[in-house]
C-alpha cells in the first residue's frame, strides 16, 4: 500500500491540472497509508475527525502493512505528515490536548500555490492560528457533506463515498496481486472499524472485488488470512467471502507453508473455527504435520503465537506437536520477551505437557534476567513449575534472592503465587530467613490489601517449611476473617477449610507454645482424602500389590490394616500395630497396641517430577503423623 502511495503521489505532482475526482483520490489513498499504521486506535474513537489537507503533502513512511495480526494489533494513530516538523507537533499536541473531535476547515476552492506547491501549503498551514476552536462533530450519517459558506469540513468518513471507492479499486486493479489484496483487506477493515453496514454501497464494491480475486491461486496466504480476519469481522463466518478464503487456504496449505504462514492461518483459525466444520477440522490436521516440517524454522513469537492458537483451538490431543514446540522452546529461549515466555508457559500448562529440556533453557537463561523482568514473568515461572512438579534449585534460588531485594515492587497476587510454589514444592531457600522476614515486613505493612483466598494459600504453603504464622494465626481464625472467605453468602469453601485445619494442626501438635486463637472444632475437616489430592496423595494400588505378598511373608501373615483413617484426618497407606516388647500384633489384640507403625507406600504422585524431594504436603502429614506418635517408615 505505501508503494501504491509513492507511486500515485509521484506522477501526481508533475501534474497541475489535477480534476476534482482525481484530487479525492489522491487524498484517499494518502488517508488509507496513513490508516493502515493507525487505523485500530483511530477508530476507537469513531467519532473523531482525521485531516485531510488539500494540498499535496509527503506520504507517511512507514513500512508496509504485512502483519497477519493487523486486525488485533494496537498501533499509534499518525496524522498525515507535512513539510513542517513544527507544524505537525504543534496540531498534533493540540489534538491530544483537545480530547474531543477536531474539525478542519479546508478552502473550497483551492489556489495554484497550494495546489502544486507543498512547502507553500506547509506554510500555509503552520501559519494557522493556534487559538481555532475545537467543533464538535455530530453524528455519522453516510454519504452526508456538511458544507458551510466556502469551507467543506472533510473528516474520514468521505473518504467511503462510493465514486471514490470504486475509483480506488481500479487503481489496485494496476498492481501485483498480493498487493491488491492487501490494499483491499486494508480498505475493508477500516469499513469495520467505522462501523459500515455490509450492505452499504462501498463494502458491496470492496466485497466483489475481493470475491472477484479470491480464484487466482496467487494471492499469498498471508493476505488470505488478513482478508479472512477482515471478512469474519464484517459479514460472519458463514460470508460468501469467508468460505472463498477458506477454500483457497485449504488449497495453500497443502503445499508447503512457510512458518509465518503457519502461524497467520493457526491465527484465523481461532476466529473461524467450528470443530463440526469437516474442511476446517482437515485442514488443521493438514497444517498440524505442515507446522511439525517446520519446527526447526519457528522463531521465538511464531512458537508463542502457535501455542496460543493450539490453546484456543483446544487442541490437547496434538500432543505430538505440543511436545515438538516445547522442545524448540528450548532452544529459542533466550530470544524470547518476558511477554512470549508468559505465553509459552500459560499454553504448556492448559495443554498439559513438559519438556524437560525446556526446564533445563530456564534454569539456565531465567536467573539472570529475573533482576529485570517484568514480575508477572516470575510469577508466571513458579506457577509453571508448581502445575508440574518441577523442583529447580537455580530457579527457586534466583526468585528467593529477587524476593529479598524487590518485593516491594511485586503486586499481592505475585507475592502469593512466589511463595505458595516454593512451600508445595517443599524448596527451602538458603536465604530463607532472609526471605521469610521481608515476607514478615510485606504481610505486615499490607495485610489488609491482600485477598482472603490467596492470604490462606500463602500461609498454608508456610509450614510446609515448617515456618509457622504464629503472628497471624489470630487475624486467621478471627470471626471476620471467616466471614470474608465466604463467596456471596456461601459457605467457606472444603479446600479453605482443609487448610485452616491444618493450621490449626501444626499449631497444636508443633507449636505447643502457642496459646492464642484455635480454629472451631465445627470446622475442622474430617478427612482429607474427601478433598481430593489437594492434602494427601492416594495409595498406588499397583504399588499396594507389589508389597502386599512379601509384607505377608514378612510379618507371617496378614497383620495389618490398609488404609486407615487417623483421628486427625489422614489417611495411612499400611498400619500395623506392635506390644511394648516390639512385637506384632494380630488384629484380635490391637487394643493392647503400645506403638504403631505408618507403613508409607510412595509413588511417584508423591514427589517432585524431576528430583525425589517429597511434596511439601506429604512432608507435613509425616510430620503430624510422627507427632501423634506414629513410627513413620517410608517405602518407595
Amino acid at each position: 500500500m505505501r508503494l501504491l502511495c509513492n507511486r500515485l503521489c509521484v506522477s501526481s505532482l508533475h501534474d497541475h491540472s489535477v480534476s476534482q475526482k482525481e484530487g479525492a483520490f489522491l487524498r484517499t489513498m494518502r488517508s488509507i497509508i496513513c490508516m493502515s499504521a493507525s487505523v485500530r486506535t483511530a477508530c476507537q474513537q469513531a467519532s473523531v475527525c482525521f485531516p485531510l489537507y488539500r494540498g499535496f503533502s509527503l506520504c507517511n513512511s512507514s513500512e508496509r502493512l504485512t502483519d497477519v495480526e493487523f486486525v488485533s494489533k494496537t498501533v499509534i494513530a499518525e496524522q498525515p505528515r507535512i513539510t513542517d516538523p513544527r507544524c505537525f507537533q504543534r496540531e498534533r499536541t493540540r489534538t491530544a490536548a483537545a480530547g474531543v473531535a477536531l474539525l478542519y476547515k479546508v478552502p473550497a476552492t483551492a489556489t495554484r500555490r497550494n495546489e502544486a506547491t507543498p512547502c507553500h501549503t506547509d506554510a500555509h498551514l503552520a501559519h494557522r492560528p493556534a487559538e481555532t476552536a475545537a467543533q464538535h462533530l455530530s453524528s455519522y450519517t453516510p454519504y452526508a457533506k456538511a458544507q458551510r459558506g466556502a469551507a467543506a469540513h472533510v473528516n474520514i468518513q468521505s473518504l467511503f463515498e462510493e465514486d471514490v471507492i470504486t475509483e480506488l479499486c481500479s487503481k489496485l486493479a494496476d498492481f501485483p496481486i498480493n498487493d491488491r489484496a492487501e490494499g483491499l483487506a486494508t480498505l475493508l477493515q477500516a469499513c469495520v472499524e467505522f462501523g459500515l453496514e455490509a450492505q452499504s454501497p462501498p463494502v458491496l464494491i470492496l466485497v466483489k472485488e475481493c470475491l472477484e480475486l479470491l480464484p487466482s491461486r496467487d494471492v499469498g496466504v498471508a493476505q488470505l488470512c488478513q482478508l479472512g480476519k477482515v471478512a469474519c469481522a464484517l459479514e460472519g463466518r458463514g460470508s460468501d467471502l469467508v468460505t472463498g478464503v477458506m477454500n483457497s487456504i485449504s488449497c495453500a496449505v497443502e503445499d508447503t507453508v512457510s512458518p509465518s504462514e503457519a502461524a497467520a492461518v493457526y491465527s484465523l483459525l481461532t476466529a473461524l473455527y467450528e470443530p463440526s466444520c469437516q474442511q476446517q477440522a482437515l485442514m488443521l490436521s493438514v497444517l498440524h504435520r505442515q507446522t511439525q516440517r517446520q519446527i526447526h524454522r519457528l522463531k521465538s513469537s511464531q512458537v508463542s503465537d502457535i501455542l496460543q492458537c493450539l490453546l484456543k483451538l483446544k487442541q490437547k490431543e496434538t500432543i505430538s506437536l505440543v511436545l515438538r514446540l516445547s522442545h524448540r522452546a528450548s532452544r529459542v529461549f533466550k530470544a524470547f520477551s518476558d511477554d512470549e515466555i508468559i505465553k509459552v508457559l500459560s499454553a504448556l500448562m492448559i495443554l498439559g505437557q513438559h519438556d524437560k529440556e525446556l526446564l533445563a533453557a530456564m534454569e539456565k537463561h531465567l536467573p539472570e534476567r529475573l533482576g529485570t523482568c517484568d514480575p508477572e514473568l516470575i510469577s508466571k515461572v513458579m506457577e509453571y513449575c508448581l502445575h508440574m512438579r518441577c523442583r529447580s534449585e537455580p530457579i527457586f534460588e534466583a526468585v528467593a534472592e529477587n524476593f529479598v531485594c524487590r518485593a516491594e515492587s511485586h503486586t499481592d497476587t505475585q507475592i502469593a503465587k512466589q511463595v505458595v510454589a516454593i512451600g508445595r514444592l517443599n524448596y527451602l531457600p538458603q536465604c530463607s530467613s532472609q526471605m521469610f522476614k521481608k515476607l514478615e515486613d510485606v504481610l505486615t505493612s499490607r495485610f489488609s490489601h491482600f485477598q482472603p483466598r490467596s492470604l490462606l494459600d500463602m500461609l498454608h504453603a508456610c509450614i510446609h517449611l515448617e515456618r509457622f504464622p504464629l503472628n497471624y494465626m489470630n487475624n486467621v481464625f478471627s470471626p471476620y476473617f471467616l466471614q470474608k472467605l465466604q463467596d456471596k453468602g456461601e459457605p467457606v469453601d472444603k479446600n479453605a477449610l482443609g487448610q485452616l485445619t491444618q493450621l490449626h494442626l501444626s499449631a497444636s501438635l508443633e507449636c505447643t507454645y502457642y496459646w492464642g486463637p484455635r480454629l472451631p472444632f465445627s470446622l475442622h475437616v474430617k478427612k482429607f482424602s474427601s478433598l481430593g489430592q489437594a492434602f494427601e496423595s492416594p495409595m498406588e494400588t499397583l504399588l499396594y500389590r507389589r508389597v502386599k505378598g512379601p509384607l505377608i511373608q514378612l510379618l507371617g501373615g496378614a497383620f495389618f490394616f490398609t488404609r486407615v483413617f487417623t483421628p486427625i484426618g489422614y489417611t495411612v497407606d499400611v498400619e500395623i500395630c506392635l506390644d511394648e516388647n516390639g512385637f506384632i500384633l494380630p488384629q484380635s489384640q490391637w487394643e493392647h497396641t503400645y506403638k504403631r507403625v505408618a507403613l508409607c507406600l510412595d509413588g511417584q504422585s508423591r514427589f517432585c517430577t524431576n528430583t525425589r524431594h517429597l511434596l511439601g504436603k506429604e512432608a507435613t502429614k509425616r510430620r503430624h503423623l510422627h507427632r501423634m506418635g506414629y513410627e513413620v517408615v517410608e517405602f518407595d
